[in-house]
């Protein structure tokens, strides 16, 4: 069968998009202009106070569409920002595939998966095909911590499930990602010179190497994982650091799992500062603050939901092997889920994102296309 998805329209589109700049809290530029796409192809558009709430220069944007049938409404999401470095990107395409100039990322995360729901309306509309009410939203600032979903006004749809575009393989649907918390120790020590009088200071890096020392790191077990990123402090070799900052994150798809690493985490440093303050002789020294911040909360999906075997039938449909994906990375699916709204995830074809090697083939974009037309014809 002839597909009906214009494979040169959608390069276009993706390479006029990758054309925009929109690193995340700089969206306001593509936010004007797929807006007017969407208003050109008959969408209400709406743009709620996420960007006044976390300093980016738009908000996020929705697009409604009536659909021409009773069926319920399906959501769809793309985000709007790139990672850096992502200004001035020269789209280059050879061979079928499309990469950047080398010298930034190519935006293919997620600029493939707005210009994929675009080709994808453009068919319904002029081939006529019956499609459901489709609201879809194109969140800002994604990339820096799901920050617009979080904030997004949610009383503005009344979808209950749907499909976020923001993985690479066209022929998975993901099901399962897991709840994250982020942790930020400070300890507090003493400075003093380290070569007259190291023993009127007290070490802040010093006391948090002897806490994360005690802590297991990397993947804990097959659902569960934990990362101390960044450590800063100190000023010189020769002065005993006097402060510390430590920075790091858990992940697991078992919420006790994540709570219980979390604790160990926390009282590996509390048992480590408690143990020198007993010993100090200053009363207050060494002391600690932490911050434990939910980063985002699971998805979890029960395979038997709609949202799984309406993606299932339209890749048996299509003659795709459609398996169902674990990812240990959050998206704004996790945020959509834990708003009562099922959100699976599907893949573009998008290749080593966030790196200046980033590529996507345009016959994978097509897939991925077709893909979701199947799905909302089956839906609808």
């Amino acid at each position: 069968m002839q597909s009906l998805i214009n494979s040169a329209r959608l390069g276009e589109t993706f390479q006029f998009l990758v054309g925009i700049d929109s690193v995340s809290k700089e969206e306001g530029e593509i936010f004007l202009e797929i807006k007017k796409i969407l208003e050109d192809l008959g969408a209400r558009t709406f743009i709620d106070d996420a960007g006044d709430k976390i300093g980016s220069g738009t908000g996020n944007l929705l697009g409604k569409f009536k659909g021409t049938t009773n069926a319920p409404p399906l959501m769809l999401n793309a985000h709007m920002d790139t990672v850096e470095p992502g200004r001035g990107i020269k789209p280059v395409f050879a061979d079928g595939i499309f990469t950047s100039g080398g010298d930034t990322i190519l935006g293919a995360d997620d600029k493939s998966a707005i210009a994929i729901i675009f080709e994808v309306i453009r068919v319904l509309k002029e081939n006529n095909i019956p499609y459901s009410p489709l609201e879809i939203i194109f969140t800002v600032c994604e990339e820096v911590g799901l920050l617009g979903a979080k904030n997004f006004n949610f009383s503005l749809i009344s979808a209950k499930y749907g499909y976020s575009l923001d993985s690479a393989e066209t022929e998975g649907l993901v099901t399962n990602a897991p709840a994250a918390n982020r942790l930020k120790f400070v300890i507090y020590g003493k400075d003093a010179h380290a070569g007259a009088s190291p023993e009127k200071g007290i070490n802040a890096i010093w006391l948090a190497s002897k806490a994360i020392a005690d802590l297991d790191m990397g993947r804990i077990d097959d659902e569960t994982t934990c990362n101390i990123g960044t450590i800063q402090g100190g000023t010189a070799t020769n002065i005993v650091p006097g402060i510390v900052t430590v920075e790091g994150e858990i992940r697991s798809h078992d919420q006790k799992k994540l709570d219980n690493i979390t604790e160990i985490m926390v009282s590996s440093f509390k048992n480590t500062i408690k143990k020198y303050t007993d010993q100090s002789i200053d009363k207050d020294l060494p002391r600690l603050k932490y911050y434990v911040e939910k980063d985002f909360p699971l998805n979890n999906i029960p395979h038997d939901h709609r949202v799984v075997t309406l993606a299932m039938e339209a890749g048996e449909n299509l003659g795709k092997k459609m398996v169902l994906k674990k990812t240990g990375g959050g998206s704004d699916a996790n945020i959509f889920f834990e708003k009562g709204i099922m959100t699976g995830v599907l893949g573009t074809g998008m290749q080593d994102v966030h790196t200046v090697r980033e590529n996507i083939r345009l016959a994978d974009m097509v897939s991925s296309a077709e893909l979701l037309l199947e799905i909302i014809k089956l839906h609808s």
